[in-house]
This record gives structure tokens, sequence and C-alpha cells, in this order.
């Protein structure tokens, strides 16, 4: 399958955002386990290039999450995909997503959840909750799982490159969306600047976006 010029453009910035993030990907290597029947289940795709686990945005996201959620239990789960520089794995990582908080939910009907991804794990999780993007298609949660799905927390989205976020694009979930984009952003904000990509752990909008999620939680 031959990529579009914006495609191509996804998959030159995910492969020097690969190698930049390496060191950091390297210590957020090991994906995380949910435990039963917690009160909250943080769900989190990884970006391109990254290896297994939560990366360099969801594991320090799992962290102020709990941190932010005192005396309830908060359990994570890395979404299980190749996150590939080609930007061809964004529906399969849709499919584990939707899959994954539909047997969480099955099992234990007390569990809320957080969603989230970073740059390709951001096509992810706009894919399973419904938004048609240009990355693919791939599963998504049943409609009557959505009230049990109090935030949804994405950075680097590259749905801005088509002029619409998940607040515009989802009357079901834009309410409770919160997007990050840096500027200048090539993967959000059509930059070029590819540092402005992999800040997002260390720019103060981690524990913004759990906050942000907490705050929907506890309301």
């Amino acid at each position: 399958m031959s990529l579009t010029p914006s495609l191509r453009r996804l998959a030159a910035v995910a492969l020097a955002g690969a190698v930049g993030a390496a060191g950091l990907a390297a210590v957020a290597a090991a994906p995380a386990s949910a435990a039963a029947c917690s009160d909250v289940d943080f769900v989190f795709a990884r970006g391109s290039g990254e290896l297994p686990g939560l990366g360099i945005v969801g594991t320090p996201f799992a962290s102020a999450l709990k941190g932010d959620l005192p005396g309830k239990s908060v359990s994570s789960y890395a979404v299980n995909y190749a996150a590939d520089l080609g930007q061809t794995s964004a529906g399969p990582g849709a499919t584990d997503m939707s899959n994954h908080v539909k047997s969480v939910a099955a099992s234990c009907p007390g569990t809320s959840f957080v969603l989230g991804g970073y740059s390709q794990g951001a096509s992810v999780t706009d894919i399973a909750i419904g938004i048609r993007t240009l990355l693919g298609t791939g599963g998504t949660i049943p409609t009557n799982l959505a009230p049990r799905v109090k935030a949804v927390v994405v950075y680097g989205n590259p749905l801005r490159l088509y002029g619409q976020t998940i607040n515009s694009a989802s009357s079901l979930y834009g309410p409770k969306a919160k997007e990050f984009c840096n500027t200048g952003d090539p993967v959000c904000a059509n930059g070029v600047d590819i540092t402005a990509h992999l800040t997002y752990a260390t720019n103060g909008t981690v524990p913004q976006g759990a906050q942000f999620a907490a705050a929907r939680i506890n309301g």
C-alpha cells in the first residue's frame, strides 16, 4: 500500500522520534499488567518505534494518575500492537484496546476506564472510540460502555493534521477528552520541530493530563 504524503511525513517523523526516544523507551519497556477489578483501569497505546509497554508518556502518566487518586486502586494496560514506523498498526492496536476494555468491563462491572495514547497511539485511541482516520480501521468500544470511559487523554494526535480533534469528531467522547499538541510538533501541529514531539513526558503536560482524568473520575 502506498502512503499519502501526510502518512509518509508521519513515518519519517516517527523514525526520527524513535531514534531520539530510544533511551527513554528502554526504561519504559516492561508492559504493565492490569490488576483484577481495580477501581480505574488506565489503557494506553505507546508511540511509533517505542518498545512494548506504556512508553515514554504512558509510564509517567500511570504514576501520576495513581497519585491523583488516593484511596482508589488503579491498574494499567499497555496496548499490545506493533507501533510500527510505517504507520500501519493503529487499526490492530485499536482492536486490542477495545477488546481489553470489553473484557475488563464484562468481568469487573465497577471498573472505570481512562484511555490514552501518544503519536500513533493517539490514532489507536481515535479508532477505538469510533473516529475515522487515515491510519486504518479496527475494533471499536461498544457505545454502551462509553459511560464507563471517564476520560480520554492523547498526546501528539495525527488527527489534527486533517483539521479534526476528538472534541470535534466525537460527540460521545469529545466532552471527556483532553488533547495535548506542542507548538511545532510535526505530527499534530504541521510543524518542523521533532523535539516538540518528544517532550510531552517532560514539559508538564503529563501531570496536567492525569489531573484532568482524575477530576473526571472523581466528578
